[in-house]
Order: C-alpha cells, then structure tokens, then sequence
C-alpha cells in the first residue's frame, strides 16, 4: 500500500480541564491512503473537523502522533508546520478563502510566491485551465460564481502538487451543480494524477464520490464503508445521529 499520505496514531485531542474537560479526539487511528480519496462524516460534535485540523497539523494533538507523507509531524515547531503547508499539503475550505482585491492567475500564484519558489505563468494558467478557468485568469472573485471560486481555490491548493489535499465542506457553500462541478475536478484528480485527498462532509452525495468513507461518533471511528452509495451512506449516518448519546 506504500506510505499514507497522512496518519494518525492513537490521537487524543482535549480542549478545557476539570470539569469543563472536552475530548474531541478520543484514541483515534486512521490512515489516509495515497493516491486515494477517504471522506469523514458523523454527527455534529463527533470530532470530524478536528481529525482532519490534526492530521494537517493546524491543531496540536494532546496525545498520540501524526505523521504527513511518512515525515513526523506531532511535535514539529511552527516554521516547520508552515513550510510544510506551502509545500506538502493544500487547503480547501468552504468558504474559498480567496483574496478580493487579486485575480484568480493572482490568487493561484500566491502559494508558490509564500513558499519562495520561482512562479511560472504556463504552469499558474495550466492549473486554471485544468479546473475549467483558463478564460477567467484575470477575473477577481466577486466576478465569480461561487463553483467558480471554489474551483479557483482548489487550483490554489494544487499548484504547489501536494502530497496530500485537505478539505473541509468543499461544497457547503455550493448550489447542486457546482457542487457536482467540484466533485466531478476531485474525483479526476484522483483518478488521473493519483491525488490523495481527505475530505470532511456532511453530504451523502459528496462522501459517495470518495473511494471509502469513515464514520465518526464522539470522537471515535465507529465504521468504514468502501465506494458506498449515496444512499448506504446516508443510511450509516441517520443511525449514527439517532444513537442514543
């Protein structure tokens, strides 16, 4: 199977102390393959958004270790964390996290000029072009549609060829066909270029586009399907979130 692309091993995350005590992560191993695309999903509260700011290494783990393409990162210090983020990971969030007053060629290009590499215009628009947007370099993000923008932002993340693509809702914020638009450039990123990617979704739709989708309950995983159904997805987690607490 070769080296994940992230993993966790036995992580404890707390939050608070006594009796305002929070465990959102509670001894959980996972590991996200390469060149595979896993969802997470649970309840509200279950811990899935924190899983995945631990394994990109955003939120510091209380116990246990992760570990980003093999490399340890549980105790790295911040400089580290942050070279890492510009070379080795990449970020998708629903709410785009574009820059207003940049174009898109602009706002593509903008890792690679925090990470201190050279930035090459043929590669900025082939990533653009890749997502559908190779007319739309100069355009800022108010003169985008937000499927648009959102796949302005995954070509952000991609430019840098990361090991591992994070994202959190992706599609949250989109209307049903942009969202199948997003899914769609995902899932060919896998497919074609063997991107690894680790989403957090609420969306049964969504999920089914991953090849596997773990599940989550009180900060623990409590099962795992392989290439489910919308509809067996949707069905796992309408049990989860009817389970007595």
């Amino acid at each position: 199977m070769g080296v994940p692309a992230a993993e966790l091993r036995d992580v404890t995350r707390e939050y608070g102390g006594g009796n305002a005590l929070v465990r959102a992560l509670d001894g959980v191993s996972i590991a996200f393959p390469a060149g595979s695309w896993t969802a997470v999903m649970g309840p509200s509260g279950s811990g899935k958004s924190t899983l995945l700011h631990c394994a990109a290494g955003l939120d510091r783990v209380t116990r246990g270790r992760v570990l980003l393409a093999g490399q340890e990162i549980t105790g790295a210090p911040d400089a580290v964390l942050t070279g890492l983020r510009r070379r080795t990971m990449g970020f998708v969030f629903q709410s785009f996290n574009l820059i207003g007053s940049l174009t898109a060629e602009q706002n593509v290009a903008l890792p690679l000029k925090l990470a201190g590499a050279r930035v090459r215009r043929d590669e900025v628009r082939a990533v653009l072009a890749a997502v559908g947007l190779g007319d739309r370099l100069r355009h800022r993000p108010r003169e985008l549609s937000g499927g648009q923008q959102q796949r302005v932002a995954i070509a952000r993340a991609m430019v840098t060829r990361p090991a591992v693509l994070f994202a959190d809702e992706p599609t949250g914020a989109l209307d049903s066909a942009s969202a199948r638009t997003v899914l769609g450039l995902l899932r060919a990123m896998v497919d074609r270029e063997g991107q690894s990617i680790a989403m957090v979704t609420h969306d049964p739709a969504a999920a089914a586009h991953a090849d596997a989708v773990v599940f989550m309950s009180d900060g623990r995983l409590v099962d795992r399907l392989v290439r489910p159904t919308a509809r067996e997805v949707a069905d796992r987690l309408a049990r989860l979130e009817a389970a007595p607490c």
